[in-house]
C-alpha cells in the first residue's frame, strides 16, 4: 500500500513539473506569435464593421491553429451544421478556463464578438487584439453595462453573432455549470435572436484556474441545436431552460 502511495506521489510531482515546463513553453509560443498578430490587428483597424471582425476571425483561426499545434493541443468541433445561412445567433458557452475564448471565438463558424472585461484591454499588445474581438464592459459600472448591452444589439443588427459566457466567471466548482446571469437571455428576448448553446470540454485540463500549469490535451467544442425565442417567455424562464439543456449535455458527454 505504501509503495503504491509513493508511486502516485512521484507521478503527481513529475506531472506537476512537466506541467510547469509546458506552461513556460506555451507562454513563449504565445508571446512570439502575439507580435505579428498584434500588428495585423492594428492594420485592420481601418476596415469598417462587420468586415473587420470577419477578418479578425480568420487571423485568429490561423493564430490559434499554430498555437495549438506548437503546444501539442488538439481541437475537435461538433455541430457546425446548427448554424443556418443568413441567420445570426447568441452563442452561450460554459466557462472553465482562460483557454475557452481562444477555443470558442475563432471557431464559431461566422464573424462574432464576445462580451469581455474592460480591464483586460489595458494589457499591452494583447489588449489591442482583445478589443478587436470584444464588446467591453466594466461590470462594476452601471452605465458601462447599459452601453455594452446597446453595443451587443448593434453587433446582432450588423449580422454577426454574439458569444456570451452566462456564468460570468470561470467555474471553479465541481458542478457542471454555475448559475447564469440574465444578460444573454434578456438580449435574446428583446432582439428575438435564437440561442445556440455551446459546450467546451477539457480546457480545464489544459489550463486550470489558479496555477501556472499547462497540459497538452484534446479539447472539444460542441454546438447544440438552436433554441428559438418566444417573446412571451421571461428572462428567468429562458435562462433556466438553457442552463438545463447545457448541464444535461455536459454531464452526458464529459469524460470522467
Amino acid at each position: 500500500m505504501t509503495g503504491k502511495y509513493n508511486l502516485r506521489k512521484k507521478n503527481t510531482i513529475l506531472r506537476n513539473l512537466l506541467g510547469k515546463i509546458f506552461a513556460v513553453w506555451a507562454l513563449i509560443v504565445f508571446v512570439i506569435t502575439l507580435l505579428p498578430v498584434a500588428l495585423l490587428m492594428w492594420i485592420i483597424g481601418v476596415i469598417s464593421e462587420p468586415k473587420r471582425t470577419g477578418i479578425f476571425r480568420k487571423i485568429s483561426i490561423v493564430w490559434m491553429r499554430i498555437f495549438f499545434f506548437l503546444t501539442g493541443c488538439r481541437l475537435k468541433i461538433f455541430g457546425k451544421k446548427n448554424f443556418k445561412p443568413r441567420e445570426n445567433y447568441i452563442v452561450t458557452c460554459n466557462h472553465n478556463s482562460f483557454m475557452d475564448v481562444p477555443v470558442a471565438t475563432p471557431f464559431i463558424p461566422r464573424a462574432n464578438k464576445t462580451i469581455a472585461k474592460a480591464e483586460m484591454a489595458k494589457i499591452p499588445l494583447f489588449g489591442l487584439i482583445y478589443k478587436r474581438g470584444s464588446v467591453l464592459v466594466n461590470r462594476n459600472d452601471r452605465k458601462s453595462r447599459e452601453d455594452s448591452f446597446k453595443k451587443m444589439r448593434q453587433v446582432l443588427q450588423m449580422g454577426m453573432d454574439m458569444c456570451i459566457y452566462p456564468e460570468g466567471t470561470r467555474n471553479k466548482t465541481e458542478l457542471p455549470l454555475k448559475d447564469f446571469h440574465s444578460g444573454a437571455f434578456r438580449l435574446a428576448i428583446e432582439t428575438g435572436t435564437a440561442i445556440i448553446p455551446a459546450l467546451i470540454f477539457n480546457t480545464k485540463k489544459v489550463l486550470p484556474a489558479g496555477k501556472f500549469y499547462f497540459w497538452p490535451s484534446r479539447m472539444e467544442l460542441h454546438f447544440l441545436p438552436a433554441v428559438q425565442i418566444d417573446e412571451d417567455e421571461s428572462y428567468d424562464f429562458l435562462k433556466e431552460k438553457i442552463h438545463r439543456i447545457m448541464s444535461e449535455y455536459y454531464e452526458l458527454h464529459r469524460k470522467k
